[in-house]
């Protein structure tokens, strides 16, 4: 049995210690991330981290075990979201992970001593085996948490990429400008779909001009989620203009079969404006 309330009071006896004792020890030559940071502001939010960090392990030896990790399960999170130390190199958080579980090691075997012929072996290895797998479990956690905070990041860049390179730019009253540059692929044609749709009906657009100059090449299906674009522009009454068709898209376009004879097309972008 792991659980031991004698355990628990000598180690939260230590923990405002440990955190000062860990924060002077870190390596603070690291080029980036939290433990360089010279902030104090910084400096005194990760010292309170470290110590809320002490007082949840601490309840380990006192707790039942799965109340303890469903517990535990905020501080991660909060670490995982955490700005300073989402832009801090994981193999840095992990670092630090593995020398506060030396420091409760540590700590675990002095105790032991202190009680000599008090405390049995097997129950000094139960102690061990639990710090470890706490901190097994800890890092495991926050490197998953880390992770999907990663990618929530990323995707919400690239939802704000995706609305930035596919602009409509209000030329009057009634006319629109929606430039297209760069490489389209499916996923952004689709993108450009529906964020077109929903932009020309909310500022009341009924002329938008499609400016193509700035695509190199397109593939045959996002040839046809244009074709689509202007299909659903129609049918919300916003008359299409396509401009700057390069002969590569062009010959995409025939080698399709899409009909564009029923939409207003210019070779260039001035003469679309004019």
């Amino acid at each position: 049995m792991h659980r031991s309330k004698e355990l628990h009071v000598f180690l939260l006896d230590r923990a405002k210690n440990l955190t000062e004792a860990w924060y002077e020890s870190l390596d603070k030559s690291d080029p980036s991330g939290v433990y360089a940071s010279t902030d104090p502001e910084v400096i005194s939010t990760l010292k309170k981290q470290n110590y809320d960090f002490h007082l949840h392990l601490c309840g380990v030896f006192i707790e039942e075990e799965r109340k303890f990790f469903n517990d535990f399960q905020q501080w991660i999170l909060s670490i995982a979201q955490d700005e300073q130390h989402y832009n801090t190199p994981i193999h840095f958080t992990i670092r630090e992970f593995f020398r506060v579980q030396d420091q409760y090691l540590d700590f675990i075997m002095e105790f032991v001593s202190l009680h000599e012929g008090e405390i049995s072996g097997k129950t000094y290895n139960i102690w061990n085996r639990m710090i470890i797998k706490v901190f097994n479990n800890v890092m495991v956690k926050f490197v998953e948490e880390h992770q999907k905070f990663a990618e929530q990041k990323l995707l919400a860049q690239q939802e704000m990429i995706q609305e930035l390179s596919s602009p409509i730019i209000i030329l009057n009253k009634n006319t629109a400008l929606l430039p297209l540059v760069g490489d389209i692929d499916t996923r952004r044609s689709v993108f450009i779909l529906e964020h077109t749709l929903e932009q020309c009906s909310q500022k009341r657009v009924n002329n938008l001009i499609i400016d193509l100059s700035g695509v190199v090449m397109i593939d045959t299906m996002v040839a046809q989620q244009i074709f689509h674009l202007v299909d659903g522009l129609s049918l919300i009454g916003v008359k299409t203009t396509l401009s700057g068709i390069r002969p590569e898209i062009a010959q995409t376009i025939v080698q399709l079969g899409l009909q564009f004879d029923k939409i207003s097309i210019k070779s260039t972008l001035a003469e679309a404006l004019a």
